[in-house]
């Protein structure tokens, strides 16, 4: 068996916490129902551990219980809440807005709207991966009918200003949609006082399973209509049907508890050890952190070693580490992250970027060893 590397990729996904695999369990076998199943036990014990996770997600993040749908993932998630808000407020509008920045799964989810007829802008980022108001405000039109950021960058750990970026849509008569998924669990989100319209969210960036997640759809009034996407079964209150991933949602639920009751002291405990880990790291000749200081999550670092070769930095560096040059679903190809590309780094530059992004599971050693095992491959690279 091939030995694995000190592992730093949590922002690809978490293992999955312990609790969880045992809350999950018993609904593989035992508890089997389908929670669509009105007429006997089965699906009511099913029905009844599917609200009950409801309650916990919606707990995590400010919302009510009936303002959560669950999906296959953050995906199907983001693909729910653009293309089910476009396609139901087309009479009204057919522009849409968003980053250049963003994850492909908004990025493609929007390229795949244009070719419907929508307008999509694509706004250009600061340095440190913000966005300027004044262009914000500026993109938007009369019809204008959803703006879509994410709470925070994936590769970088930026944090955006939900609460300003949702007055000035609110403002201007748009949707405002944001992927909270690597936020949520990591660091409080109150979908109440961020003042957002619709987010999503997935369990296996939080120590819960792979192939659940959710959308938050705000039901306050005025009254927010989303096309479904999938269609045959009416779950999910008509938005997306199909049976219910029973263990994946409970899976989801006490991931969700889990994080409400952990997040703080993670997060303090992470913060210290990324902190440890630049502080190494950035006194290696030609070392930058991309990103924000100020705003950014408690547990990333985006760090660019110029002169390097990156495809062979990265590679040496995964014999010890498994760490990423961007995000997992990109990681396939050798194109510099357009995230990184966007901040106005060089494609050089961008290739021969890690992104560390820590968990529970890290150590203080680990940090030591990642900080060793960096600086030796930097120094065999610049002295071969």
């Amino acid at each position: 068996m091939i030995p694995y590397p000190i592992y730093l990729d949590h922002n690809a996904t978490t293992p999955c916490h312990p609790a969880v695999l045992e809350e999950m369990m018993p609904y593989f076998a035992q508890h089997f129902g389908n929670a669509s199943s009105s007429n006997h036990p089965y699906g009511w014990i099913a029905e009844e551990a599917v609200e009950m996770a409801r309650e916990k997600v919606a707990e995590l993040i400010g919302a009510e219980a009936k303002e959560i749908i669950f999906t296959s993932g953050a995906t199907e998630a983001n693909n729910l809440a653009i293309r089910g808000a476009a396609l139901s407020l087309q009479e009204k509008g057919n522009h849409l807005i968003t980053l250049e920045t963003e994850h492909s799964a908004v990025l493609d989810t929007m390229k795949a709207l244009s070719r419907q007829g929508f307008e999509v802008s694509y706004l250009p980022v600061n340095s440190d991966g913000s966005v300027s108001r004044g262009i914000l405000e500026r993109s938007f039109r009369k019809t204008t009918i959803l703006f879509a950021a994410m709470h925070a960058n994936n590769e970088t750990g930026l944090l955006l200003p939900l609460r300003e970026m949702a007055e000035i849509a609110e403002e201007k008569g748009a949707l405002f949609f944001t992927d909270g998924v690597q936020a949520v669990g990591k660091i409080p989100v109150d979908v109440r006082e961020s003042g957002v319209d619709l987010m999503s969210l997935s369990a296996h960036k939080m120590y819960g399973p792979k192939g659940v997640g959710a959308l938050f759809l705000r039901k306050s009034a005025p009254y927010i209509a989303l096309e479904p996407q999938i269609t045959g079964g009416g779950q999910e209150t008509g938005r997306r049907s199909g049976t219910l991933n029973v263990p994946g949602i409970v899976g989801l639920g006490k991931a969700a508890e889990i994080a409400h009751q952990e997040m703080q002291q993670d997060a303090a405990r992470l913060s210290e050890l990324r902190d440890q880990l630049e502080e190494g790291l950035l006194s290696i000749p030609g070392a930058r952190m991309n990103g924000s200081k100020a705003y950014r999550l408690p547990h990333v670092s985006n760090i660019s070693f110029g002169g390097l070769p990156g495809r062979e930095f990265l590679l040496r560096v995964n014999k010890s580490l498994a760490v990423s040059s961007g995000a997992a679903c990109s990681s396939v190809t050798d194109k510099p992250s357009h995230v990184l590309t966007a901040m106005g780094l060089d494609a050089d530059t961008a290739m021969a970027t890690l992104r560390f992004s820590l968990g529970k599971s890290t150590t203080k050693k680990e940090i030591e060893q990642a900080i060793a095992c960096v600086r030796e491959v930097h120094q065999s690279l610049v002295h071969a």
